[in-house]
């Protein structure tokens, strides 16, 4: 099975459909498949289920797909960086379905595990735990949640090779990882393209048997959602 694809529109021929579920990796705009989002844009597929910790910021990442109102619900943790995210799902356009974050990784996780569902203590007493089944293990109170699965999953990885082994960079990883293994067809973009066995078997995160497809994107933007920086500490010699 040839693997690697030309082109991110090459990548998701055949893949995309109105009213599918989509998993995005990243964290903020860490590690995102971006050139993928856009090429998703550009398909102008729409009511679109989309799982991510949260949906960029306000045109960049998931951000372009709530502009154009290709998405219609989000599963994700966290919202506050997008303003448009907050005004489609105040004014009722955007579904949300909200998540402590840890709970969502392991959703995710367990989805890719083949669990179809689990117990956890966290939101046991809040509005997370409204309709869900709860119950008590060895004393403590327990609500259960549900494994996500979804059509496609889109990943960014640092490297990867021909037959789809990735690698992921520091903190780029996070989602990324699970995501790849709980979706019916995984698309990864990577920096660095390289050769079936150039990758040591022990620095491999993410197999290739859980990716389709892998698309080489190299030199992508590296985006800053909040620069955050000390004054510039001004020598002796350079006052007046």
């Amino acid at each position: 099975m040839k693997k690697v694809q030309s082109n991110v529109r090459e990548a998701l021929d055949g893949v995309l459909f109105d009213g599918m579920t989509i998993m995005a990796g990243g964290f903020g705009l860490c590690g995102i498949p971006e050139a993928l989002i856009y090429a998703i844009r550009d398909s102008g597929v729409k009511d679109l289920t989309v799982i991510s910790n949260n949906a960029g910021v306000d045109g960049i990442g998931l951000g372009v797909l709530l502009e154009t109102k290709q998405i219609r619900k989000m599963i994700s943790s966290y919202v506050g960086e997008n303003k448009l995210f907050a005004q489609q799902y105040l004014s009722g356009e955007l579904e949300l379905e909200f998540n402590p974050q840890g709970t969502l990784a392991e959703r995710i996780r367990a989805g890719g595990a083949g669990i179809p569902a689990f117990f956890t203590k966290t939101g046991v007493g809040t509005i997370i735990a409204e309709g869900k089944d709860v119950r008590e293990f060895d004393g403590e109170t327990y609500v259960m949640e549900r494994g996500l699965f979804a059509d496609l999953s889109i990943v960014h990885a640092f490297k990867g090779d021909t037959e789809g082994n990735l690698v992921y960079r520091k903190t780029a990883r996070n989602f990324n990882p699970i995501m790849a293994t709980a979706s019916r067809f995984t698309v990864a973009e990577v920096e660095y393209l390289v050769d079936a066995g150039s990758i040591d078997g022990d620095q491999v995160h993410t197999p290739g048997i859980f990716v389709k497809r892998i698309v080489h994107v190299p030199n992508p933007a590296k985006h800053i959602e909040q620069r955050t920086t000390r004054p510039r500490l001004v020598a002796a010699n350079e006052v007046n």
